[in-house]
């Protein structure tokens, strides 16, 4: 039958595990490569974003402290239910980058592969950059990598789905929490990422998806005092030096745009991986077990 309603969709912003519109109440037109309107998406404020870092530092306690295998068990879930939804993915993407269905299929095949590998890394990840370090003197010497708190992503422009899968599971695999500035021409698919982080056994507010213009919003994240470092991938390269001027101020870790390359369809390496991880160093004296003098 053809006389049934149009049923539009409604994006949400996705800040703490909750589905928030803009609390300006700003939307902004979304169209696809011709033109032709999609939806309305949250135009996201600078309260939306010192919000989604509220919500980013709560959950980090939990989520950092979680064991590497039960995130990985989490990422694998998420992927799980990306599955569930490809064909809905395969629309969007294909209506965000102007691509063919098949084409799009592909992209959203490697996305969610991408997202599978990076699950299996949370609990390899330590072996590869850590270890025990040889010291002269009766110590163990110990390092091993922590996450390095919250992170703010401004997620790529021109790839919505496969980028962005790219740029936030690396982050989260490693114990961070991430508020994620997604693209601002092709925000859908990355809005929609909150629906399915909503119904995956993901804790609330370890992924914040904030949609709207990039420039507006990156630059409190990057000035923000409880950002411990972002990811300026999806800036361009004005945008991204006037952000690491304004992240130096609390010395956040920064990733340059291009440092981890930008073809998200070749294999990715650790780059990602290691890009927001802390070596803790311990020294622990070495003992005996009796009289044998075996070091423990």
């Amino acid at each position: 039958m053809s006389d049934r309603l149009s049923v539009f969709k409604t994006y949400k912003l996705y800040v703490g595990g909750k589905f928030p519109r803009s609390e300006s109440g700003r939307v902004y037109e979304v169209t696809d490569a011709k033109g032709t309107w999609l939806a309305n998406a949250p135009l996201s404020s600078r309260k939306d974003a010192r919000d989604a870092v509220v919500a980013a530092r709560k959950a980090f306690g939990g989520w950092s402290g979680a064991t590497a295998y039960n995130r990985g068990q989490i990422l694998y879930r998420v992927a799980e239910m990306l599955e569930g939804r490809r064909e809905q993915y395969v629309r969007e993407v294909a209506e965000a980058e102007g691509l063919s269905k098949s084409k799009a299929a592909a992209v959203v095949d490697a996305a969610i592969d991408r997202w599978v590998w990076y699950a299996g890394w949370t609990d390899k990840i330590a072996q590869v950059v850590g270890g025990a370090n040889p010291v002269a003197g009766p110590f163990f010497n110990l390092s091993t990598p922590e996450p390095t708190g919250v992170v703010a992503v401004v997620a790529p422009q021109d790839s919505s789905f496969l980028g962005l899968v790219s740029v936030i599971a690396p982050v989260i695999a490693t114990g961070n929490t991430a508020v994620v500035v997604a693209s601002e021409k092709a925000p859908l698919p990355a809005l929609s990422l909150g629906e399915v982080l909503a119904t995956s056994d993901l804790p609330g507010g370890v992924v914040n998806v904030l949609s709207g213009r990039t420039a507006e919003l990156a630059a409190p994240l990057a000035a923000h005092q409880d950002v411990n470092a972002i990811d300026l991938t999806g800036a361009d390269a004005a945008l991204a030096k006037e952000l690491e001027i304004a992240a130096a101020d609390n010395m956040k870790r920064v990733l340059r745009p291009g440092r981890a390359g930008t073809d998200f369809a070749a294999d990715p390496g650790t780059v990602r991986l290691t890009a927001f991880l802390e070596t803790k160093t311990v020294w622990h004296p070495t003992g005996s077990l009796g009289a044998s003098g075996s070091s423990y």
